[in-house]
């Protein structure tokens, strides 16, 4: 589940951090690191198990309708396909999510108004009453009715957000990105693999899990030299005078296209130049842009890269 994109927005927040705090010691900021990124597939479990906490609030409510027909004597008119939905079952009793829950001191539960708000929303989804009245009856539609819900609903919701960042500072500029993985693990899911379903791996390979020691233990390393090459192209500006995000981007971008030889070197400038727009200067993304690529054209002048 952990991608490159994540991994180089973790060192850059971490390395960030490690400046700020007057670092030191590089394993110990590798562990942080790791930490960090560990705390990433933390939020990808506990966003799996919202969409089991919401589908509890809907039989809570459903019971609650039940029990208030029963005491007016009437027959109670409750929609059932939200709670026998098979993917939502199916999810609820993943062995891996079940493993992951038990071990955890957090729980949906705890934030019964924020379900209760939520599954109130739902009900006013035009998306979803035409699933509560399909004459469809199947897997797949169970399965595209929560793509639907998370994708409308939570990619982009700010009680949601809150919720997160109150309990973990780690969480607050991951949830764009995994997003994306709970996603496809949706679309992953297939009944026949029943409670066994696997969930994302934390890392796709072992590749990337070093790739993420290389790029981030390098540019501590080699900290003086990344700064020398960036100062060289600075056209006379001191290094103090750049924005501290910046030069902690750019370092590290120098990481990647110097120390890991199977990425392309536009590759790796874009990213950074992205992760720029996002965190740094509304000018930085361009001024990066132009230093990286001056650098490496001296590099690659003086012999010191060849991809």
């Amino acid at each position: 589940m952990i991608n490159r994109e994540l991994i180089r927005l973790k060192s850059v927040q971490v390395l960030y951090a490690f400046y700020e705090n007057e670092g030191k010691d590089v394993l110990t900021a590798e562990k942080e690191l790791f930490f960090s990124l560990d705390k990433s597939y933390e939020m990808y479990q506990h966003l799996l198990l919202l969409m089991v906490g919401l589908n509890h609030i809907a039989l809570r409510v459903a019971e609650t309708q039940q029990a208030r027909a029963r005491r007016l004597g009437l027959e109670a008119d409750v929609n059932q396909k939200l709670i026998n939905n098979r993917f939502l079952v199916q999810l609820e009793q993943n062995e891996q999510l079940l493993a992951f829950r038990d071990a955890q001191k957090f729980s949906w539960l705890d934030h019964e108004d924020f379900l209760r708000r939520l599954y109130a929303q739902l009900q006013e989804q035009d998306f979803f009453q035409d699933y509560l009245h399909s004459s469809e009856d199947s897997y797949d539609e169970d399965r595209e009715l929560w793509r639907k819900i998370y994708r409308n609903m939570l990619c982009n919701n700010d009680a949601l957000d809150e919720i997160l960042e109150e309990n973990s500072l780690y969480w607050n500029d991951d949830k764009v990105i995994v997003d994306t993985f709970i996603l496809k693990t949706i679309n992953r899911f297939k009944e026949s693999n029943a409670a066994q379903q696997p969930l994302l791996p934390k890392f796709k390979s072992e590749e990337d899990r070093t790739f993420a020691s290389t790029l981030f233990t390098n540019a501590i390393r080699n900290a003086d030299y990344y700064r020398e090459l960036i100062s060289n192209q600075s056209h006379g500006w001191e290094l103090t005078r750049l924005a501290h995000m910046d030069l902690v981007i750019m370092q590290l971008a120098l990481s990647e296209i110097i120390c890991c030889e199977s990425i392309p070197v536009n590759v790796s400038i874009s990213e950074y130049v992205e992760i720029a727009r996002t965190y740094s200067t509304p000018r930085s993304a361009g001024y990066i842009n132009g230093i990286l690529d001056a650098i490496v054209k001296q590099l690659r002048a003086d012999g010191k890269i060849n991809k």
